[in-house]
This record gives structure tokens, sequence and C-alpha cells, in this order.
């Protein structure tokens, strides 16, 4: 087998193989870099490549063996000798054993970590093929019952999407395997509409699924009441909470891998009038970690960010509600900061994604395993950056400040509507104002606004009230181009598609300390920090809706003028 260091550029494997023209290789690999996903599923999804010929380039690729799994039927002792969870987990079929050495084929490359893991597991010497994707689908509902990620198939074979689930009539054994089908149907759908929560909710009359796309929920065609009980069952289950409970809220969690991507859903389980509501947050760690700069700050605030992460010691703190991507943010600053050379440690409630070459401990209340309490344990590892995940108490915020005030940069959020009312609600939590002043760097206060879809795009003159509220004068737009979203098949008819966010940096100076100090009001805080330069988040996103990313209508969701 060729190593790492040897193996060939997919796109010129491609290419060589006479699959892909260079031209299409370069188009495959900028819609890959966009859209976050390798360059073989650009390839596919641009219509340029099939999963035949992707299979047989990742083999030529790799060094290993192409096999086409349709010209085989599998002999039950086998079949058997993989267990369902494994094929689900990693998506293989085993299709030769000799002795100790068991065959399986996947339609993705099994790197050396998946395979030692297999091999572990099957107590076996495990070498690997390549197949199509259809083909290993096509197996693994064969011959495990598993629908895999396509369209729910009938007790003839026939093909059911989830658009015709209601219609479904089906037998009493045909509905657990339908169920388990629509589960993973659901998930995999959520995730191509690039959905961040699933929501499923019992309603008197109807189950009502709806799925939260950048920042709005979306109801989708809901399967029949009847199955409103078997689908909330499946769930608990995959998320391994206790099925027989239905009395108290309860909190799980779900591994899934869609389209090559490992996926994790945090599953949140609350008691209501009809029923369990069920809601699925979607951890996709290949689109949610992103890079500092991709993030969408100002380059002016983005220099001043820079310069305010390279401190040695201070808090930084990310203000915002629920849902603005502030742990997004720290994410960020966490992955540029994350070097050999430097130690950090976190407490989550809970860890939402592995950061590699970071200590993540996650808070348990049943054990009384509180932010205060790690953040104790913390200061006893040497660490040299210390992110808690929330500030909620007097207690949490004490030992913070004393660990930036003892040479340790922290990072946390606060739950707080701009970045002066951080200093304020620190206070209010009973820190005393010196300490605040003294060991807070700087705030980030952020929200997010939908951005507009690039194919639809079209400029749009604004009504004189809407300009009022962001505080322009149709003088201000003159020469520029302010758009609005058409909709198209791209953004699903929405006129948007993705988020960013809109910042407020507020750097702590002389000034700034002083007023802390005094417990001024928000409002004098405010003004002093806009004369050192602060945008508040109204100007940064005005900025962006000049810039044509954005519209006011988004803007005016997350602020306006306060002397309107």
């Amino acid at each position: 087998m060729l190593t790492q260091s040897k193996k060939t550029p997919l796109g010129k494997v491609l290419v060589g193989l006479k699959f892909c023209t260079v031209e299409q290789v370069k188009e495959g690999l900028t819609h890959a870099k966009t859209n976050m996903m390798m360059v073989g599923e650009a390839l596919m999804e641009l219509g340029y490549l099939d999963d035949e010929k992707l299979a047989k380039a990742l083999a030529k690729q790799q060094g290993v063996k192409f096999v086409l799994l349709n010209k085989y039927e599998l002999p039950p002792d086998l079949v058997g000798s993989v267990g369902k969870e494994i094929v689900e987990e990693h998506e293989i079929i085993p299709v030769q054993r000799k002795g100790r050495n068991l065959t399986v084929a996947t339609y993705r490359v099994l790197e050396y970590f998946a395979l030692d893991n297999l091999r572990f597991i099957l107590g076996s010497e495990v070498d690997w093929v390549m197949a199509p994707e259809n083909q290993i689908r096509t197996a693994m509902k064969k011959y495990y019952g598993i629908g895999g990620m396509g369209d729910i198939v009938n007790g003839e074979g026939e093909a059911i999407s989830y658009k015709d689930f209601d219609a479904a009539e089906l037998s009493t054994d045909e509905e657990e395997g339908f169920v388990a089908q629509l589960v993973q149907l659901l998930i995999t759908d959520a995730i191509k509409q690039r959905a961040s929560d699933i929501h499923i909710e019992p309603m008197e009359e109807k189950v009502r699924i709806r799925y939260r796309v950048d920042g709005d929920c979306q109801e989708m065609e809901a399967p029949p009441k009847r199955l409103q009980g078997p689908l909330i069952q499946r769930v608990k289950i995959l998320a391994k909470m206790k099925i027989e409970e239905k009395r108290v809220p309860q909190d799980g969690r779900i591994k899934t891998r869609v389209e090559g991507r490992d996926i994790d859903l945090r599953v949140s389980c609350l008691p209501c009038s009809w029923g369990e509501s069920v809601v699925m947050r979607i951890l996709d760690k290949a689109k949610s970690l992103v890079a500092l700069e991709t993030l969408g700050v100002h380059p002016t605030d983005f220099d001043r960010f820079q310069k305010i992460l390279k401190k040695p010691n201070g808090i930084f703190l990310v203000t915002g509600p629920t849902g603005s991507g502030k742990t997004t943010t720290l994410y960020a600053a966490l992955t540029a900061l994350n070097k050999p050379d430097v130690k950090i440690i976190t407490a989550e409630d809970p860890v939402e994604y592995n950061l590699s070459g970071i200590n993540q401990s996650q808070v348990n209340h049943q054990i009384q395993l509180s932010f205060a309490r790690i953040l104790r344990a913390m200061l006893r590892q040497a660490p040299n950056i210390i992110l808690v995940g929330e500030i909620r108490d007097h207690e949490t915020a004490e030992i913070a400040i004393q660990a930036a005030l003892t040479g340790h940069l922290v990072f946390s959020t606060l739950h707080t509507n701009d970045a002066s009312g951080a200093l304020t609600r620190l206070i209010d939590m009973g820190v005393k104002p010196f300490l605040v002043a003294s060991a807070v760097q700087a705030i980030l206060a952020q929200r997010l606004v939908r951005v507009l879809c690039k194919h639809c795009k079209q400029p749009h003159t604004p009504e004189p009230a809407d300009l009022k509220m962001v505080g322009l004068k149709p003088e201000n737009i003159r020469g520029k181009t302010i758009y609005h979203g058409v909709g198209c098949r791209e953004c699903g008819n929405a006129g948007f598609r993705g988020r960013m966010g809109v910042y407020e940096l507020l750097e702590m100076n002389p000034a700034l300390r002083e007023l802390t100090m005094k417990q001024s009001s928000t409002l004098k805080i405010r003004a002093e920090a806009r004369q050192n330069g602060m945008s508040t988040l109204l100007e940064d996103g005005v900025r962006k809706v000049l810039l044509g990313t954005t519209t006011i209508g988004e803007i005016l969701t997350i602020a306006h003028r306060d002397d309107i």
C-alpha cells in the first residue's frame, strides 16, 4: 500500500483515468472548498462523476482493490461475523474471510485509526477494498436491514421518499424498520438542507417536523400521527435515554455519519401536553469549526482582536443571546492559539466539539461537578489559557477573575445585550468593581444575520423609513448598491443562504477602567468605548449592508437606532 506522503492527489488520479478533465477538477476543488466537502463529493454533486468512478479512482489512489458487490451473494456465516452496529457505524460490508483475515468493502477511505479500531473490535486482521457507495448501501439494506441514507423502502422493495411518507401504510412487522429508516432520513435530509436543529413536536392531531435553517424554522412534511410514539422512542434509544421515562426532561447524544462526515447530535427531550417534544441540535465539526479569519470580523476590529488574543493574561468575554455563535467564535480563537508550547484547558456544558491538543472537561451537575469546581481544579494543572463555557454565578466569576489576575488568559461567555453591559453584569453578580476593571481585557458582543444568496440577490431601493431606522439618509447610500434576496433553487426560495456574524468589540483602556471602578452606567461606558474606536452592532451591520452581504431588514432584527 502507498504511504501517505506518496499518495497522488485524487484530482490527478481522476484526470489520469480520464474520468474528469483538468477544468472539471479545478471547478470541483473550488466547490469543495466553498461548501467544506471532499473533492470527490463535490465532483459528484456537480455531475462530473458517479460513485463507481469515484470508488475506482480512490482504489487506485490508495493502492487497494476495487470490487462490484452486486456480482456476489454473501454467505450467511460471513454476514453474521460482523455485527449490525459495526456495519452501520463504519459503513462497511464483509466480503471475504480467510482464517483470521477479514476483508471488508467500503466506499470511503479507511484511515489507519479506523482500521486499527476495526481490528480491535472484530478480533481479526482486517483488509479493505473499495466499492461504489450505492452498492454498499444496497448491501447494508439487503443483509443487515439498515436503510442507509437514501429513500425509505417499503415491503415490496419500492423506494418511498420522505414526502410520500404520510401516505404509507405499514404492517406492524414493517413499522420498526421503517421508523429506523425515517429517523436516519430525517437526520440526513436536515444536514443536506444545512439545518442546525431538528424539532419533533407532538400536536393534538399531528406530529410536526421542523428544521431550523439559517436561524428560521421551516416546517417539513410530517409522518402520520400513529408513528409519533415509535419515532420518539427510536430517537431516545439512539441517544441512550431511558425510553420508559416520559415524565421528566432528558438529554442525550447521537453519533452518526452522513456523506462521509462524522456528525454529533445533541438531543433534548421535554414532556409536553401531547407527548414528548424532541430537539436534535446538529453539531457538524467540518462546518462549525471555522478559522478566525472567516468569522466576518471587519478588518479594523480584526486587527484589534488579534492583538487582544496575544495578551498573556486577562479575561476575554463573548456576549450575546443563545444561538448567536459565541461558541464558534471562542473555538476559532482557541484553535488559533493552540500550539505545542501552550496548555489550554476548557470547562464546558456540554463539550460540543472535541478539539485536538486541548484538554476539555464537561460539567456534570449530578455529581456536583460545576464550572466553579472544574475551574478551581484547572488552576492546579498549570494552564496558559482557560475557557469557561459560561459565567453564570458569583463563585464562577470570582474564580475566573482571580485566574486572570494570576497570569492566565481566560475566555468565557455572558448573556448580555451588548459589550458594555457585560461590565455592569459582572458587578451585579457581586464581583468587586476594581477586580472587574483590572481583569477584563476586552468584550466582544455578537449576533448572527442571514447572508444574501449570491445566486439571486438583486439591487433594491430601500424605504426612507428603513434607512432612518439604521441611521442612514438617502444621501449616505448615493453611489452604493443595496441588495435584497429574490429567492431561487439554490437558497430554497428564501433569498438567503448561510449566516455571518455582526460584532461589537470593546477594548478596555484607562478611561473605561476608571468608569468601571466608579460603577458608571452602561450608557457612559458605551459612549467612552465608541470614542475609543468601538463600532456598535448597528454600525457593523450597516457596513455589511453597504457591502451587499445582507439586508437592512436583517440588521433591524438585531439592532436599531436608540433615538427613534
